[in-house]
C-alpha cells in the first residue's frame, strides 16, 4: 500500500540541485526517485457525494494532454455523468497549466473525491508548442500524473511504478526540452458498489518504446492488480500507447499486452471502437491517427459503450485523445 497524503511534498531546492548534477544512469535515476517524497506518496482529497457507487458504473478514461481547461473538460464530460473518471497526463503546479492543480480543478467542478499520483518531476516547462501557454518562467511543483475521480471514497489506494530505470531520464529516450524524474504507473482504487467493492485503475503506458516494453509494463501491472484486490471485479482504463512509436505499417494488435490479458481474464469490449487522437493545441500536426486509449474489464458486465470526441462546443480540441466512456455491470460476464 502507498502512503496518503493531503498534498504531497514539493520538491526542494537541495533536491532540484541533486537531480540536475546526477549522472544519467539508472540506479540513479532510482536513488533520486526513493528520495523525492512526491514520487512515494498519493494524494487524497475532494468530496465524494455518495457513501457507495451503484451496481451500473458509469467510467470514463481520458488522457487530457496537461489539462489546459478543467472546468470546460468537466463539463464536457457532464452528460455521461461518470461515477468514475480515469485521467492521464493531468499536471499540478506548472507554468503551462497557469500553475493549476488540474485534477483537483475538475474533481471539484465534478463534485468528486480524487486520487492524484506523480508520474514525472518536470523541470521545464515543456516543448515548443508549450511554451506558448506558459504563465510563468518557473513551474511552480513541476508535477505530471495521473487521476482517479470518485463519486464514493476509495476504502483502499496504491500506486505502482511500472519502470524506475528513468527511461527519459537516460541516454538516448531523454529529452532535452523535458528534462525530467519518474516514470510511468499506475494508480488502483478499491472503491464500494450497491455489488460490492471493485478495483478501478487509472494508467499510462510508455509512448517512447516498443510493444515488448509496453507488454512487460502491462504484466507488471496485471501482477499488482492481483495482488492488490484478488478476485474482485475490475475497470482498467487509460492510454495504453499502442502502437505509438513504432513503424507506420505496424498493427496495433499485433501488442503483446492484448492476448496477455485476455489469458488473465481480461475482456477488451468495454472500448468503443475507433482511433482515439485527433491534432490539438499541443499536438497540432499528428502524423497518424492512432487507437491509444482503452479499457480492460474483468468481472464486469458491459452495458454501453461511446467515444467522447475531445472537442468542445465552441470547436477548441481539449486533448489531443478522445475520452473512452462505458457503463458496466458489476457482476459475472
Amino acid at each position: 500500500m502507498t502512503p496518503t497524503v493531503a498534498r504531497l511534498s514539493p520538491l526542494t531546492q537541495a533536491q532540484r540541485h541533486r537531480i540536475e548534477a546526477a549522472p544519467r544512469t539508472a540506479d540513479s535515476h532510482r536513488a533520486l526517485l526513493a528520495g523525492l517524497p512526491a514520487m512515494n506518496a498519493v494524494e487524497v482529497d475532494g468530496t465524494a457525494p455518495r457513501d457507495a457507487l451503484p451496481a451500473s458504473v458509469s467510467v470514463v478514461a481520458w488522457n487530457v494532454e496537461r489539462c489546459l481547461f478543467p472546468e470546460v473538460s468537466a463539463a464536457h464530460l457532464a452528460p455521461y455523468a461518470p461515477d468514475i473518471v480515469l485521467l492521464s497526463e493531468v499536471d499540478n503546479g506548472m507554468a503551462r497549466t497557469a500553475q493549476r492543480h488540474t485534477t483537483e480543478a475538475m474533481a471539484q467542478a465534478m463534485g468528486m473525491a480524487y486520487v492524484f499520483g506523480v508520474e514525472f518531476q518536470e523541470l521545464a516547462l515543456g516543448g515548443p508548442t508549450e511554451r506558448p501557454f506558459c504563465t510563468d518562467d518557473f513551474n511552480a511543483l513541476g508535477w505530471h500524473g495521473n487521476a482517479i475521480l470518485s463519486a464514493a471514497p476509495p476504502t483502499r489506494l496504491t500506486m505502482e511504478r511500472l519502470d524506475d530505470h528513468g527511461h527519459w531520464f537516460v541516454g538516448p529516450k531523454s529529452d532535452p526540452d523535458q528534462p525530467r524524474v519518474g516514470g510511468r504507473m499506475a494508480l488502483l482504487a478499491e472503491v464500494p458498489t450497491a455489488s460490492g467493492p471493485i478495483c478501478v485503475v487509472s494508467t499510462h503506458l510508455e509512448s517512447n518504446a516498443d510493444a515488448a516494453h509496453r507488454g512487460a509494463q502491462f504484466d507488471r501491472l496485471l501482477d499488482t492488480i492481483d495482488a492488490f484486490s484478488p478476485g474482485l471485479p475490475v475497470i482498467l482504463g487509460g492510454d495504453l500507447n499502442t502502437g505509438n512509436h513504432m513503424p507506420p505499417d505496424f498493427d496495433w494488435r499485433a501488442e503483446t499486452l492484448f492476448a496477455a490479458a485476455e489469458a488473465r481474464g481480461y475482456d477488451w469490449s468495454a472500448t468503443p471502437e475507433g482511433p482515439t487522437t485527433q491534432p490539438s493545441l499541443i499536438t497540432p500536426h499528428p502524423t497518424r491517427k492512432m487507437t491509444l486509449d482503452w479499457f480492460a474489464t474483468r468481472g464486469i458486465s458491459v452495458e454501453e459503450k461511446a467515444l467522447i470526441n475531445a472537442t468542445s462546443s465552441d470547436g477548441t480540441p481539449l486533448s489531443d485523445h478522445h475520452a473512452v466512456w462505458c457503463r458496466g455491470c458489476v457482476g459475472p460476464v
